[in-house]
């Protein structure tokens, strides 16, 4: 496996995107629909273990932004065609085709609300083209 044409800048800084988007998408954005369609109060929230949430999603998110850098400029043709729109395209396709779908098919049978299912596949989607975006550009 060739890691030559990965930045890894870029697959950090696609990394903490996710942090900002997640901030936007479940507080002012959707932050009272999402703790609706989820049944939490912030109460609850105030409850977990921001370290370990934080901590682990950070890890989940690095490995997925690094992925989708392998997809994006893995090989030396694929990084010679790469920019910022085509990756924010392709991070797009990631976000909705793959993620926002596999997740629509876990909540119908988890028997989870539409809402649910469009705001938190929403938030892959925004977040995936924005990892494709940073990463394209950063080639």
């Amino acid at each position: 496996m060739d890691l030559s044409n990965l930045n890894f800048l870029a697959i950090l800084v696609a990394t903490l995107s996710t942090f900002v988007v997640g901030w936007l998408w479940y507080g002012p954005l959707f932050g009272k629909a999402w703790m609706s369609a989820v049944g939490v109060t912030e109460e609850d929230l105030e409850k977990g273990n921001m370290t370990k949430i934080f901590g682990l999603s950070f890890i989940f998110e690095f490995i997925m932004a690094f992925n989708l850098a392998m997809f994006l400029t893995g090989s030396p043709e694929a990084a010679e065609q790469m920019s910022a729109g085509t990756g924010a395209f392709y991070g797009f396709l990631t976000g909705f085709g793959w993620i926002f779908f596999a997740l629509a098919v876990n909540s119908l049978y988890e028997d989870k609300s539409w809402k649910y299912i469009f705001i938190n596949g929403g938030y892959w989607t925004v977040s995936f083209t924005v990892m494709g975006l940073i990463i394209g550009a950063w080639i």
